[in-house]
């Protein structure tokens, strides 16, 4: 089973930056698609970026030129670089990965998430 551990979240304000990663852990796995999802107070749960184990990237139209997602499969973690920071990005963002355990069996795994604050 894989664990899920976010970390980078915090207090930032309008037009500022911040950086999540996301560590996967157990053994035995292959992480072929990772993602960000973020939840506000009050609203459903979105999408937010998508990187597959080539690299290649999605992305919400709300964060696209703004947030980048990248990662490093050696460590098997995830980042999600988040540049011009608005108040609407204000949400508790959660990591997800799509993986495959020694069997060849597809799980997936969500993080506990980290909130991210953005305000004046």
């Amino acid at each position: 089973q894989v664990q899920l551990v976010e970390s980078g979240g915090g207090l930032v304000q309008p037009g500022g930056s911040l950086r999540l990663s996301c560590a996967a852990s157990g053994s035995g796995f292959s992480i072929y698609a990772m993602g960000w999802y973020r939840q506000a107070p009050r609203k459903q749960r979105e999408l937010v970026a998508t990187i597959t184990s080539s690299g290649s990237t999605n992305y919400v139209d709300s964060v696209k030129g703004r947030f980048t997602s990248s990662r490093d499969n050696a460590k098997n973690t995830a980042y999600l670089q988040m540049n011009s920071l608005k108040p609407e990005d204000t949400a508790v963002y959660y990591c997800n990965a799509d993986y495959t355990n020694s069997r060849g069996l597809r799980y997936n795994a969500w993080g506990q998430g980290t909130q991210v604050t953005v305000s004046s």
